[in-house]
């Protein structure tokens, strides 16, 4: 006698997981897109001692380390990509003041500098200048520290510029700011590190 109800139940069934499915929430696909860093790019450390200032440049960006630029439908931006600097590329305009920066930020244990891109409240459209915030994770002699950055953004047909700055303090790294001649002349704690960096499109 309840064969019959049974026999309702299977399509009734059906018709409820299929509502189900449908109230599930959409997946938010995400756009991607693939941007090289070109060598034209740039990273400049301006300080000061007590009696003067100083400037220290990376002219050159020999890699082509890739940042991959991922927007979902709910317009949040990601950045991911790291920029590997090597230290011994610093040049202080005097031999001196290079050798004591780069003993300062062991160059010869830690090597490296690196940016990792982490995110970006919005990119412009193209023909467009806007200033905009992102977040970006700095490591340098082995410590990390997390800022958030305002950047300048230039979009060009199939280029991204990014030029911005940020302070800094040696002692944020956990370091002791260089001595030039014994303790006559010392470095002050606050670092202004500026960048600019160009992104071709690679697809």
């Amino acid at each position: 006698m309840f064969r019959p109800l049974k026999i309702m139940m299977k399509p009734l069934l059906t018709i409820f997981f299929l509502l189900l499915a449908g109230l599930r929430p959409a997946v938010k696909t995400k756009n991607t897109s693939r941007w090289v860093v070109s060598e034209n790019s740039m990273l400049t450390v301006n300080g000061s001692t007590n009696i003067n200032r100083f400037s220290c440049v990376i002219l050159r960006y020999p890699k082509t380390d890739t940042v991959l630029v991922s927007k979902d439908k709910a317009d949040h931006i990601a950045l991911s990509g790291t920029l590997n600097l090597e230290v011994k590329n610093f040049d202080c305009s005097s031999a001196m003041m290079t050798k004591q920066l780069l003993n300062t930020l062991q160059e010869n244990r830690f090597p490296v500098l690196r940016i990792k891109f982490l995110s970006l409240k919005e990119i412009p459209s193209e023909g467009q200048n806007s200033f905009v915030k992102g977040d970006v994770e700095i490591t340098l002699s082995g410590v990390l520290k997390r800022f958030e950055i305002c950047y300048q953004i230039n979009v060009k047909r199939g280029t991204i510029e990014l030029i911005g700055q940020q302070a800094i303090n040696f002692s944020d790294f956990h370091l002791i700011p260089p001595r030039k001649i014994g303790r006559l002349i010392q470095a002050k704690d606050q670092l202004l590190v500026a960048f600019f960096l160009k992104m071709e499109r690679a697809g």
